[in-house]
């Protein structure tokens, strides 16, 4: 029934928005003091010699933008490269990859230590703070001459007039106060990166993953702020889009300790290696940057991706399956998957080996702890990159449409424990949590 205006508000209601109230009075002291101490203009840096512009050093640019996938926020099909306008959804609201261009509405007068500030500090030239949607937490560990690399590959793009489209955060997420305060929190920018050592491949890797290849921004675990203890880590989290970035540190979930060195090249470069395949977001980095990559770029980042320290991912009991009808979830495998991934979920490989269809028995995406991924897939799809050797893949289609809540819940319990399996359960009010980026 329609509550009219008249009717008073419910007591619960006044609380909350009383302890609202108390909780903006006790931050404020915090907010004031960060914006008394805090500086309000350009951090100063030591001032460089201007880089001489030449093909080699815009060349060098070009590739590390490429290895920090530049383009996947700063560019939109059918426009200029890297003249913005590109959305980032954030737990806070819509963001806009800016355009970088060398227009009056990009880098226009942006010297290589306005840049290098930007990169370092997460700070403009005029002295307000970047949105860490930008991942400077990342780039403050770059090189500065791989700043000024990258600062002259941008200044050799043809300038582009289309405006940096304003951000739609809600408030006070939008407001220089807030950030400060997450600074103060989560952000303390990196001391000088050590110079390259040739041949020290481990230290190459852990400077691409830590850095340009900024690999945690989606697989560091974060709080209900967007902040962490390690904004370095690689324990897994959960991705505005519903996906999860699984644990790197776990063999369960995406740790590849146990590979060899060429499954993980192959992996990053190629985007499947054996029964693996990259989907989702990861999908896009392979298209976008790592199979741009060198080969000793990528063999770097493998091999430091195989020494990271095993580490458990956290796990949730296998629950009762509730609601979930379990003969339904059945059925429905067998009318919609069996005839691709087989009637005990083993898949299907072609003549000369190569996988068609992944076995789903065994799957990490099918038992990692949280369903985000696997629900993902089956309601949008799943669809494999095009390689040299396999230029048609073979794809799922996205079953969104032919498949409801229940049914969606009872065939992903299914998956999750069947042949062995012991995974938890999902019903369909685990669909609403995981699509809205929570963890049932």
């Amino acid at each position: 029934m329609p509550v009219s205006p008249s009717t008073p508000p419910h007591p619960g209601h006044r609380r909350t928005r009383w302890l609202a109230r108390l909780l903006v009075l006790a931050c404020l002291p915090l907010v004031l003091a960060l914006w008394a101490v805090w500086p309000t203009g350009p951090i100063p840096v030591s001032p460089q010699a201007a880089p001489t512009p030449g093909g080699e050093l815009i060349e060098r640019g070009r590739y590390l933008a490429t290895l920090g996938n530049c383009q996947g926020c700063h560019s939109l099909p059918g426009r200029p490269a890297y003249a913005g306008g590109t959305p980032i959804a954030t737990p806070f609201g819509q963001v806009y990859g800016p355009n970088l261009t060398p227009s009056a509405q990009g880098l226009g007068d942006w010297s290589a230590d306005d840049f290098w500030r930007a990169m370092h500090f997460g700070q403009r030239p005029d002295g307000r703070w970047l949105n860490p949607a930008f991942p400077y937490p990342n780039t403050t560990h770059i090189r500065r001459e791989d700043s000024d690399a990258l600062y002259a590959y941008l200044r050799s793009l043809p300038p582009d007039d289309t405006p940096s489209r304003p951000n739609g955060l809600r408030w006070p997420y939008n407001t220089q106060a807030a950030l400060k305060v997450w600074r103060a929190l989560y952000f303390r920018p990196a001391d000088t990166a050590a110079p390259s050592t040739p041949g020290d491949v481990l230290a190459q890797g852990r400077y691409l993953v830590e850095g340009l290849g900024h690999c945690s921004a989606c697989h560091a675990p974060r709080n209900r702020w967007g902040g962490a203890g390690d904004l370095l880590s690689l324990a897994g989290g959960r991705l505005p889009s519903g996906w999860e970035a699984p644990s790197l540190l776990d063999p369960a979930e995406a740790g590849v300790q146990g590979w060899t060195e060429d499954e993980v090249v192959a992996l990053l470069g190629m985007g499947r290696s054996g029964p693996h395949r990259a989907t989702g977001p990861m999908a896009e980095v392979v298209a976008g940057s790592l199979r741009h990559w060198k080969a000793d770029d990528l063999r770097a980042v493998a091999r430091h991706l195989q020494q990271l320290p095993v580490t458990p991912a956290r796990r949730t009991a296998p629950s009762a399956s509730g609601s979930v009808d379990a003969a339904r979830g059945a059925a429905l495998y067998t009318t919609h998957c069996a005839s691709c991934h087989g009637e005990q979920g083993q898949g299907y490989r072609l003549a000369n080996g190569q996988v068609a269809y992944p076995a789903l028995a065994g799957n990490r995406t099918v038992l990692l702890a949280s369903a985000a991924n696997l629900l993902q897939t089956v309601r949008h799809g799943g669809y494999a990159l095009a390689t040299p050797d396999e230029p048609l893949p073979f794809g799922m289609p996205p079953f969104q449409m032919t498949l409801d809540d229940p049914a969606m819940a009872a065939v992903l319990t299914h998956l999750r424990q069947s042949w062995g399996h012991r995974a938890g359960a999902v019903t369909p009010l685990d669909l609403h949590r995981l699509t809205d980026g929570r963890r049932p």
